[in-house]
């Protein structure tokens, strides 16, 4: 049987498209924001569109946060995007009324790109880690980026023991930031695969055919 999918709606806008590209890939989708669907399904896609506020406010409205951290806990595959892959840190430098901070996975705040055009909206090839099963076949393409902040550090340390080392996809707007990142169960692209041709259907069947 195909893996089954969630899709989780907080409330992110116009998540169709990712629901259709999965379906593409083979997977069994669902958009659905009910907590039991999202623990209990092969995989868990968190879409982010907007702003990184009001992207946490409906993660935390659906019980986001707390559904991310049970899934990872039983190695229960997340795959993050866009936005949703910025809510992953400890917090962004998006101005709003009070600090807001993200689901904290992983360290480091999310902040402005400093380029000449922001936002960073096209096109774009990624520097990809040698071992990347994410991106495998697909090293060399481009995908399709729309956003004005980014993480541009990363800052988590190598896990001790037999734990793999999480792999760091990078890409250039003006400055390096990250495009990717594979931590075990948890992966994200600031990029939408969903909208990134033939290239981004690769990415997410290489990720539906890993749960």
């Amino acid at each position: 049987m195909n893996p089954s999918v969630v899709v989780l709606d907080h409330g992110s806008g116009n998540v169709r498209s990712a629901v259709r590209a999965l379906e593409h890939v083979g997977a069994r989708v669902t958009l659905t924001g009910d907590r039991t669907a999202a623990i209990e399904a092969d995989g868990l896609f968190v879409p982010g569109v907007g702003n990184f506020h009001a992207c946490m406010a409906g993660l935390a409205a659906a019980e986001g946060p707390d559904i991310i951290a049970r899934r990872l806990a039983g190695s229960r595959p997340v795959l993050g995007v866009c936005v949703g892959m910025q809510v992953m840190f400890d917090g962004s430098t998006e101005p709003s009324v009070a600090p807001v901070p993200g689901v904290g996975e992983w360290p480091g705040a999310v902040s402005r790109l400093r380029a000449e055009v922001v936002p960073h909206m096209g096109w774009s090839t990624v520097e990809v880690p040698e071992g990347s099963r994410l991106f495998a076949g697909v090293e060399a393409e481009r995908f399709y980026f729309v956003h004005s902040y980014a993480a541009h550090t990363w800052d988590l340390p190598p896990a001790d023991g037999p734990v793999a080392a999480p792999l760091v996809t990078w890409a250039t707007h003006g400055e390096r930031f990250v495009a990717a990142v594979e931590n075990g169960a948890l992966a994200a692209t600031q990029f939408h695969p969903e909208k990134s041709g033939a290239a981004g259907l690769a990415l997410l069947r290489n990720w539906v055919r890993s749960l």
